[in-house]
């Protein structure tokens, strides 16, 4: 794994400094994350070796950086995660988080999530990408393209998307091939039904804490997947959380997730379809593109 550079650690603050503002939290404490996301920027030192060769008590000399802070970043080096800001992610309302996105405000938030059924930064910045968001109304050329400019600074810090990016830019699509996604589609779908996959009981619209949403784990052609059924709210809303299945995929430290769902309309209509990639499941089906 590609150990994070200070810029992206000093992102990952600042995403956290973000949702505990939009969660209303205490300003002193957002105050002390933005500080010290602006001190790492200025540190002539590689942070990820300082923390493998000296361990966290060695970034207390930095500015700003006390023994949580320390903590969390020889977390986020060692580990590539953060438990604080996976968990702010889960307690945050999306649409608060997408409020504080250049060209979104309260009224648009809610029609993201709710006409699109997105609730991460990652999937507002596809769908900024593969045409949806401009199809919303509201979003007009230059909104989107703000949209794009604001996401590109907050989502920088993952070094996997931006390798992912550069690997999509050099050889293409650079994702698995539609065949084995819809066969992968296909074989959750089906063991779900059975009841032979082990259930987790997600933290999110499941106030019973019942552990009902299925998860299969596949090694397939260098590929590592993971495949769930959305627990989103909109797939809630539209009753569709058995039908709509997300696939998150990983090759050679590259990461990255689609949802596969029943098309409702044009030619493919009643087939299973690979959002953002509806011109290659054409081709798989044979068919022509819609009317």
């Amino acid at each position: 794994m590609a150990k994070p550079s200070n810029k992206d650690i000093s992102n990952l603050l600042r995403d956290i400094a973000d949702l505990l503002y939009a969660k209303g939290g205490n300003e002193h404490r957002i105050r002390s994350y933005r500080r010290a996301a602006d001190s790492l920027v200025e540190v002539d030192s590689f942070l990820a070796e300082t923390v493998q060769s000296k361990g966290a008590e060695a970034l207390k000399k930095i500015p700003g950086v006390g023994k949580s802070l320390a903590g969390l970043i020889a977390e986020y080096v060692t580990t590539g995660k953060s438990a604080l800001h996976d968990r702010l992610w889960a307690e945050v309302s999306p649409m608060k988080v997408f409020e504080e996105i250049g060209g979104v405000g309260s009224k648009l938030a809610k029609r993201i999530v709710q006409e699109l059924g997105i609730e991460t930064l990652e999937e507002l910045e596809v769908a900024a990408h593969d045409g949806r968001l401009a199809e919303l109304s509201g979003f007009g050329p230059k909104r989107v393209q703000t949209v794009k400019d604001s996401l590109a600074g907050r989502l920088s810090r993952s070094s996997s998307r931006k390798a992912t990016q550069r690997l999509r830019d050099k050889e293409g699509p650079g994702d698995p091939p539609i065949d084995l996604l819809l066969e992968l589609d296909e074989e959750y779908r089906r063991k779900a039904e059975k009841g032979s996959l082990r259930t987790i009981a997600p933290k999110r619209f499941n106030p019973s804490g019942k552990a009902w949403l299925p998860i299969l784990s596949k090694k397939r052609n260098g590929w590592k997947f993971t495949i769930l059924f959305s627990n989103t709210a909109r797939a809630h809303e539209l009753e569709s959380t058995h039908d709509w299945v997300v696939i998150y995929f990983e090759k050679d430290g590259l990461k990255d997730q689609c949802a596969v769902v029943t098309k409702n309309r044009g030619t493919l209509q009643g087939m299973r379809v690979v959002r953002g990639r509806e011109r290659e499941c054409r081709k798989y089906y044979g068919e022509s593109e819609d009317g």
